[in-house]
């Protein structure tokens, strides 16, 4: 496969919206950000773990970087931090090679009138009206979004990281409390026992 085949838009924007239910900003930020990571690391749709996607948020976007790049919690290529950032780091292991994508502009910033019939949809005050111009809006934006040059959208990085290990298949033991399998690398000690981390209390001195 040469370059020019790795870089296509090998998933249509279509097959994001299939996935998710419904069209939206956020899946229009995380499929921006899977096409261009894949355009600028040279690297096809993951079947394995040969590409890997590091997100910081578990918003709308992480659904279409999924469906786009192919990374899964399953096969371990996905792996979430917690940071409530729209911040996007892929890698090639193939290459080493890694981009760090930063959003640069708020979708507010992008629509101001989307935000605020938003707001009184969420809050159960918009009209009818409001809610199909709602819908409208949401639709533009998500379009807009999918048309910004990249380099507007994002803050776009190649950046040097140690590069996860592949993920590894642990063994499963019974959680001495409540009885439910846990992996084992997850289990915690609990007056010599191993318990699952719901079973297992905290050592608080606060």
């Amino acid at each position: 496969m040469d370059n020019n085949t790795k870089t296509e838009k090998l998933i249509p924007f279509s097959e994001v919206t299939k996935f998710h239910g419904h069209i939206c900003p956020g899946t229009a930020i995380g499929y921006r950000a899977g096409e261009i990571a894949i355009k600028k690391l040279s690297s096809p749709r993951a079947v394995d773990e040969e590409f890997l996607a590091i997100v910081e948020n578990d918003s709308c976007s992480v659904d279409a970087i999924q469906v786009v790049t192919g990374c899964t919690f399953g096969k371990g290529n996905l792996i979430f931090k917690d940071h409530g950032k729209h911040v996007y780091t892929f890698i090639n292991r193939d290459t080493g090679e890694a981009l760090r994508l930063s959003l640069n502009i708020p979708i507010d910033e992008v629509n101001p009138e989307f935000a605020e019939l938003r707001k009184k949809a969420f809050i159960g005050t918009a009209s009818d009206e409001e809610k199909e111009e709602f819908e409208n809006q949401r639709d533009k934006t998500s379009y807009d979004i999918l048309d910004m040059p990249d380099d507007e959208l994002f803050k776009i990085e190649h950046v040097k990281i140690e590069i996860p290990e592949e993920a590894r298949i642990f063994q499963s033991i019974k959680c001495a409390k409540c009885g439910e399998l846990v992996a084992e690398h997850r289990a915690r000690v609990k007056n010599g026992e191993f318990v699952c981390i719901p079973c297992f209390d905290d050592y608080s001195r606060t």
